[in-house]
Parts: structure tokens; sequence; C-alpha cells
């Protein structure tokens, strides 16, 4: 009887992986030293370093395709992979301190934190679907976990277990339709599609255009796209507010890259199905997301909400189909990533033994107590809500640039109406920091994690609107096939 053997793939086509493959290691290192290893206080600062090592020996990766087209290295995958990692390391940061006030274990929390990272990475070279969805798998069970760490407040665990129960929902339809493309094309590798569906004549196959539209779906639901998106102020809520600061962008930017690959990779000749299919979701998103968010006084659901808008006005790049619009997209994320942590850090800093930093109340009369806070929380507010001269504005102009140059109007005007919605609930903060009398004049301290995310984030929100341009020209030059 003759077996088969598997492929054997040269050694080089394993340097390809060499960032995953750091954190691989960098995560059972720190599972090891948290057995053996008293000094727990030195684990967040051995996980900045080795992420920092993961970002070094990602930019000077070679640009190949591997593993036989199921594994890409390319600009656009170093970029996300990038924002991943950055997303990595303020929540390290962020959490030095927090998972002292909470009494989180830290060996079990960081060794998580890194497999969901590698997940995040895997999806974004993914070049074939199965690749995309095992990397979606091991990065959704890791936050699954990250999300129930607070196994004394119910909220955790019903926000863990709601989460779970969704995402294996998502999974489950995601898998469906790649059985239905397998069955259709014999292939599950994103170029193949893209011939398999010219030459097989599929463009108006209805179970052609179901199946994408499983896959769609299912990566709508990872970025909190209406109407996928109804987990996502219970999840967040409810998860240790470091983790939800990671929520909030990183798996976002990841799904956000594999929902641009298969779109513009493995589907750009069906662009007049999904364009409007996702022109309608972006509106339907932005919509519901800011007005929804005008009720919230938990800070934490108002952020939920405010993330699910943002998605909405990321995916005015997607849609348009082209590399103008998606280099857009790839600069709102990677700016959004600072605006969103700068935000979460505020909250995180105000979270001590008598409160958590997520009630409106909280923040009355901040500036008084702790005038710098305050004005860094004014700026990361402003920059959310696309005031100008922010960062925020101006990467949400060229979002709308991009649309309007495609040719979508409509969404664009939605657009401009939602950031007017949006500057109510942002501005809501504001006036509790700025106008009203605090009711709690402690001073909290600062740890070093924390000094140093708010830091970077208001360096980098500084720096990116005084050159507005420099990430956009970045992201296009490492357009999907650079």
């Amino acid at each position: 009887m003759n077996i088969e053997l598997l492929p054997m793939f040269p050694l080089s086509s394993f340097f390809s992986m060499g960032a995953e493959l750091v954190l691989l290691t960098l995560a059972i290192l720190v599972i090891m030293l948290d057995l053996f290893y008293r000094k727990k206080h030195l684990l967040p600062w051995l996980v900045i370093a080795g992420t920092l090592c993961s970002m070094l020996v990602l930019l000077n990766t070679s640009h190949a395709t591997v593993f036989d087209k199921m594994f890409i290295v390319d600009g656009y995958s170093i970029f996300f992979k990038l924002t991943c990692l950055v997303g990595v390391l303020f929540t390290v940061l962020l959490s030095e301190s927090y998972l002292k006030v909470e009494q989180l274990h830290q060996g079990e929390y960081y060794a998580l934190l890194l497999f969901s990272s590698i997940g995040m990475m895997l999806m974004i070279s993914g070049g074939d679907l199965i690749i995309i969805y095992l990397g979606l798998e091991l990065m959704a069970l890791s936050i699954y976990c990250l999300v129930g760490l607070l196994k004394h407040d119910i909220r955790s665990n019903e926000a863990a277990l709601k989460y779970f129960l969704t995402g294996a929902f998502s999974s489950a339809i995601l898998l469906y339709g790649i059985s239905l493309l397998y069955g259709l094309t014999g292939s599950t590798e994103l170029s193949t599609l893209a011939q398999k569906s010219l030459s097989l004549n599929l463009i108006n196959n209805i179970s052609f255009l179901l199946a994408i539209g499983m896959v769609v779906s299912a990566f709508c639901f990872k970025i909190a796209a209406v109407p996928f998106h109804m987990w996502t102020p219970d999840v967040y809520e409810g998860a240790p507010s470091s983790i939800t600061a990671f929520m909030s962008v990183a798996p976002k930017a990841a799904a956000f890259a594999v929902l641009g690959r298969v779109l513009l990779v493995g589907f750009a000749d069906l662009h007049v199905h999904w364009g409007d299919l996702l022109a309608c979701i972006a509106v339907l998103t932005m919509g519901i997301g800011n007005i929804a968010a005008i009720a919230q006084k938990n800070i934490k659901r108002m952020l939920a909400y405010s993330s699910i808008a943002h998605a909405g006005y990321a995916l005015l790049g997607i849609l348009t189909g082209n590399s103008e619009g998606l280099s857009a997209s790839m600069n709102y994320l990677f700016i959004y990533t600072f605006m969103s942590m700068g935000a979460f850090a505020v909250l995180i800093w105000l979270c001590d033994d008598d409160r958590r930093g997520e009630q409106l109340n909280d923040y009355r009369g901040l500036s008084k107590t702790n005038p710098l806070i305050a004005v860094f929380m004014l700026v990361f507010l402003f920059s959310l809500a696309g005031l100008p001269p922010t960062a925020g504005f101006i990467a949400k102009f060229y979002l709308l640039f991009a649309a309007v140059h495609s040719g979508y109007i409509l969404p664009v005007i939605a657009a401009v109406v939602f950031s007017v919605v949006s500057a109510y609930y942002y501005l809501r903060v504001v006036r509790y920091m700025f106008f009203e009398e605090p009711q709690n004049e402690t001073i909290l301290p600062m740890s070093v994690g924390m000094t140093t995310a708010l830091t970077l984030a208001m360096i980098a929100m500084i720096t990116l609107a005084i050159f507005p341009s420099f990430i956009l020209n970045y992201a296009q030059k490492t357009i999907i096939g650079g």
C-alpha cells in the first residue's frame, strides 16, 4: 500500500515565521518561569522585551510565500502584525498595575495574551482559508479565557460564556462557508479561488455567493459590525479592563486584515456584489454604534459602542475595493490603536479598591485633582470623535476621501452625520472632567507601565497629527502584494 507522504518544506520556510516563533518561545518561557521563578514582577518586562524582539524580527523578515502558498509574508501582513504587536505592548504596560488591583494570576494571563497574538499573526499571513481559520481559533480560544479571568466577578463569567457561545456560532458559519467554497472550486487557497471563480463562471452562482456571505459574516462578527455586534457591550463591560483595551484594537485589526485580503485577493472580481453589501453594513454599524453609545453611563459600554462605530468607519476603506481605500483603512486602524489604548489607560488608572473607573461619576472634576491626566483624556476623546486638528480627524478624512473617490457618496454622508452624533457622548465625558466638582480628590499613584503607556500614546497622537501622511504613505507602500 502506497502512503503519500506530507510535503517536506525547506528550513528557510520556517524563517518566514520568525516573529511567531519568537512569541511562541516567549509564551512557553513565561509559563515555565511562572512555575519555578518567584519574582513575578519581572514577567511583564520579559513579555515587553520579547514582543519588541518579535517586532524587530518581523521588520527584518524577507517577503515570501511559503508552505505551498498557505503563509504569506508581505508588506501588508507586516503592517498589520506590527499594529497588533503595538496593541500587545500597550496591554502589557497597562496590565502591570491592574493585575495587582484585581489580584489576577500573571503567568496564565501573559501566556494567553501571547497565544492570542500568535493566532492573530497566523490569520494575517494566511493565504489559505484553513490557515486563517486555525489562526482565528487560536486567537479566539485564548481571548475566551482572558475575558473570564475575573472568576469572582459574575459579569466576567457571563461575558466569557456569551462570547464563547456567539464566537462558536460565528466559527461554524465560517467553516460552512469554507466547505461550500471547497466543494465548488476544489481549493481553499485564496489566489486559486479567484482563478476558479472566473474559469468555472461562478460569479453569479447562488451557492458561491452564499459561501462568500458566510465568510464575510464570520469576520464581521470579529470586527463587531452590525448585525453581528450584539456580544460587544456585555463582553467589553465584563472582561478585565486591560483585556477590553486589547480586544478593542488587536483582534479587530487582525480581522480587518483578513477581511481585506480575502475580499481583495480571493473575491476581487465580485466587488459588484460585496461592495454594496459592505456599504449597507458600514452605515448600520456607524449608526447603531453611535446612537446606542449616547445612552451609556458606563464608560466601558460607551467605548464598546464607540468601537462598533469605528469598525463602520474602517469598513469605508475596505468596501471601495481598491488600494486607496485599503491603505486609508490601514492608516485609520493604526491611529485608532493609540486613541483607544490611551482612553482605556485613563480608565484603568482610575481603577482602585474603591472605584472601577467605569462610571461617568468617576471622572467628575478630574481636571482639578489630576489636570495632566484630564488633558490626556481630552486629547484621546477629541481624536476618537474625529475633531480637528487631531490625528483621528485626519485619519477619518482620508477614509471619507477614498470612499467619495470610489463613488460611495451616501455612506460618506452617513459617516459625517454620525461623527457629529458621536461628539455628544465624547464631549459629555469632557464636561464631567472639566466642569463638575470632584467627588473623590484622591491623587492616585502612577506606575511605570501606566506612565509609559500614556506618554507613548500622547506622543503618537501629537506626531501623527503633525505628520498626518506618514503612516498612510507607509501603508500605500505595503499594500497587498507589496
